[in-house]
């Protein structure tokens, strides 16, 4: 009898749990059947129907806006926080500004949207501002939260880092903002991309911190889908969220196709330049270093 691979068994078990309900969502999307549950056919009349739901393509735009405001936000904050908490390591208030940084991360996000929509309205009444509350106190809202996440990504990548590369780079009379853009930026791309993927998706997904600082006119899809799915779940969502995850996986697909290409392009640079200077040790052997009236004579 043969055994069960216990390990291969489980990660297929992952698998499954966690994308079957998108393949059944994709496929019911396509349903003909006004009622979810129930299967009527395969049909395209709701990806059709999108077109005249305003209110739906409306969330989601806004949705999509704010997330990739938020994923550009994120990634410059987030990571001056983590070069400051890596390079930085003696200043007053260190253990504390640490703290501060990755406090979003445990904090329950009610316990953080409260904060932020008292922080709204007491700003509103001492200085005006903002005058409501809308598209910009959710970017404000989703940029704090998903700095965190960032900050903690690329604090990783920044202790792995080899600071010979940049004290050699210093040396050699570049300036230290220099230093950072051209040879710490470049390689610390991977973690940038990471964290910002990161913050597109959870900006995308929030619902909570949105719906304590958004405002009239400013309802992001899962607002909308929230409020929706109280009446019972319309087909029109599940379009969309097949829409999205097609989008999402063919970013991600873009993504590790290019990434994959520049490895290959960068380890093939480096395979051509250690052959270079294997050859040129070669011609450049015990002979070559003699006078030349001494290979003469051997001759």
């Amino acid at each position: 009898m043969k055994r069960v691979n216990f390990p291969k068994l489980m990660l297929v078990l992952g698998l499954l749990f966690i994308y079957l309900p998108m393949v059944i969502l994709v496929i019911y999307s396509f349903n003909a059947s006004k009622l979810v549950t129930v299967w009527g056919g395969w049909s395209l009349k709701w990806y059709v129907g999108l077109q005249d739901n305003t209110q739906l393509i409306g969330a989601v735009l806004r949705s999509l806006e704010i997330a990739c405001y938020t994923a550009i936000a994120a990634v410059a904050l987030g990571t001056m926080a983590a070069f400051v908490l890596t390079r930085v390591t003696h200043f007053k208030g260190r253990t504390l500004f640490g703290g501060l940084v990755t406090a979003p991360l445990v904090m329950p996000e009610v316990i953080t949207g409260l904060s932020l929509l008292l922080l709204f309205v007491a700003m509103a009444q001492l200085i005006g501002w903002p005058e409501q509350r809308g598209l910009l106190t959710i970017w404000i809202a989703h940029t704090t939260f998903c700095s965190a996440y960032v900050a903690v990504v690329v604090s990783a990548r920044l202790r792995e880092l080899d600071l010979s590369i940049e004290e050699a780079a210093m040396d050699l009379g570049a300036k230290p903002w220099k230093v950072f853009f051209l040879i710490t930026i470049p390689m610390i791309a991977p973690s940038l991309a990471a964290g910002g993927m990161m913050s597109f998706a959870l900006s995308l997904d929030d619902l909570v911190l949105a719906s304590f600082v958004s405002g009239p006119g400013a309802t992001t899809l899962p607002m909308e889908v929230f409020s929706a799915v109280r009446l019972g779940v319309k087909p029109e969502i599940n379009a969309v969220a097949s829409l999205i995850l097609l989008t999402v996986s063919l970013v991600t697909f873009l993504v590790w196709f290019f990434a994959r290409r520049a490895e290959r392009a960068r380890k093939s640079a480096l395979r051509q330049a250690m052959e270079g200077s294997t050859n040129s040790d070669q011609y450049s052997g015990p002979d070559s270093r003699r006078d030349p009236s001494q290979v003469h004579a051997i001759s």
